[in-house]
């Protein structure tokens, strides 16, 4: 049995997940997570299969159309799985398949059913069970099925805050794969760096990037890439990418690979011709600063929203000082007079998903802990018709880092990726030496 496709990750990972989930669950219940199915792109096309990000954080498995049920009663735990029966037919034109006889030793589940015949096993195994622990309209055809079974719970139960809360925290193995994500991600920034000029399209450099993910083992990106020259920054989730750059224009890139399903998340802004004008390195240095202070304060026992507090102070300041806005720094907070400027959150958590699962409790007030992995991401984007001195206009400016936190602070998993003014232009000047000999 080829066992290519399988989890980066050991088994005995896995396990430890299911039984810690069924650990959390009420005595006499069943918990039930689907897979995630492939999506039609045109005619008879497919996307590249995605799996759901919950079913894989329990199963590390990689296929379509398969259910996870955990089974807790006072006599027994259990898992067990349903997925797509072997096919040789369909296998010879798809791609292979795990199959009932090889998913309970490979997967080390208790007992494994074809997908097919869920109706009618799913009311036998969950008879005598007063509670179910899921999540409708999370994947319609899983309501399907279920709806197809007789089902008779007396509680309905939602399992995300089990699970989300789970994988807040990573274990030492996703802490190695997300550091490998990291790295990659800051390798293809470095590469952008490098291949970027005046008159390429955004979709030239766009290619670098997935190039260098696919080059270094990473397959997809985390999600979709942002190369937003000049004043396409200022819009927060550009992704055309099609337009050309031009020369004396900053370039804002959000790009993050997927390495053993674990993403990475990097924001660069830097120069089109290598050189930073001063109106451009004045935003840029204002945002550095904002996220250096925000690094040292997002730490076990602090939460985002001190971090995010401090940055705030620290831009409507700057700010004030460059004549973009007016008015006394306190009360321009107060009013948020910095929200024309920057719209969005400091950060997210990062993991399986590049907005990863978990709470943030109010104003994300919640507390950090060892072992939670987030972005740190401050920007400052001033539109083309802004109300503001001239030279500032048209400049957006995000720089984004991945921080685990630790017993002793932080550690940056994308440190690899340069951010420093001079070291930004030493770096691309040095290309564009090297390609004149």
């Amino acid at each position: 049995m080829d066992l290519a496709y399988m989890a980066n990750l050991p088994q005995e990972e896995f396990i430890e997940r299911r039984q810690r989930t069924l650990a959390k669950m009420q005595p006499n219940s069943a918990l039930l997570v689907f897979s995630e199915i492939e999506k039609r792109r045109n005619n008879d096309c497919d996307f590249p299969f995605r799996q759901d990000s919950y079913f894989w954080y329990l199963t590390g498995f990689n296929e379509p159309n398969a259910a996870l049920l955990l089974v807790k009663t006072e006599q027994t735990e259990k898992a067990i799985l349903f997925l797509r029966p072997r096919d040789p037919l369909l296998e010879t034109w798809n791609g292979r398949r795990l199959g009932v006889e090889y998913a309970p030793p490979i997967l080390n589940i208790d007992e494994a059913y074809a997908i097919d015949d869920f109706s009618a096993h799913f009311p036998k195994i969950t008879r005598n069970l007063t509670a179910l622990y899921y999540v409708p309209a999370f994947h319609l055809w899983g309501d399907k099925l279920l709806s197809e079974s007789a089902v008779n719970f007396t509680d309905f139960l939602d399992w995300r805050p089990i699970l989300s809360e789970m994988r807040l925290i990573k274990s030492p193995n996703e802490i190695r794969l997300m550091q490998q994500a990291g790295q990659i991600t800051a390798l293809a920034h470095i590469k952008a760096m490098q291949e970027t000029r005046a008159n390429r399209f955004e979709y030239e450099i766009e290619s670098e990037i997935l190039y260098e993910f696919n080059r270094h083992g990473a397959r997809f990106a985390s999600y979709n890439s942002i190369v937003a020259g000049g004043n396409n920054a200022c819009i927060l989730h550009y992704t055309e990418n099609d337009q050309a750059l031009k020369d004396g224009d900053l370039v804002l890139i959000d790009a993050g690979c997927e390495f053993a399903m674990y993403a990475g998340d990097i924001t660069r802004t830097f120069p089109v011709n290598g050189k930073f004008s001063q109106p451009q390195r004045e935003i840029y240095e204002l945002v550095l600063k904002a996220q250096k202070r925000a690094i040292e304060l997002l730490i076990s026992g602090n939460s985002i929203k001190q971090a995010n507090d401090e940055v705030i102070r620290i831009k409507v300041q700057g700010l004030v000082d460059l004549g973009i806005l007016q008015g006394d720094v306190e009360a321009l907070i107060e009013q948020k007079a910095y929200r024309q400027f920057y719209m969005h959150g400091l950060g997210h958590w990062l993991g399986l998903d590049v907005h990863d699962a978990g709470e943030y409790g109010e104003e994300r007030s919640r507390i950090l802990e060892v072992g939670m992995v987030l972005t740190v991401e401050p920007g400052l984007y001033i539109s083309e018709d802004a109300n503001v001195p001239e030279q500032y206009r048209g400049i957006g400016v995000r720089i984004e880092d991945n921080l685990l936190i630790t017993e002793d602070g932080n550690k940056i998993l994308t440190a690899a990726a340069p951010k420093e003014i001079e070291a930004i232009e030493n770096l691309m000047q040095k290309n564009r030496q090297f390609l004149k000999m």
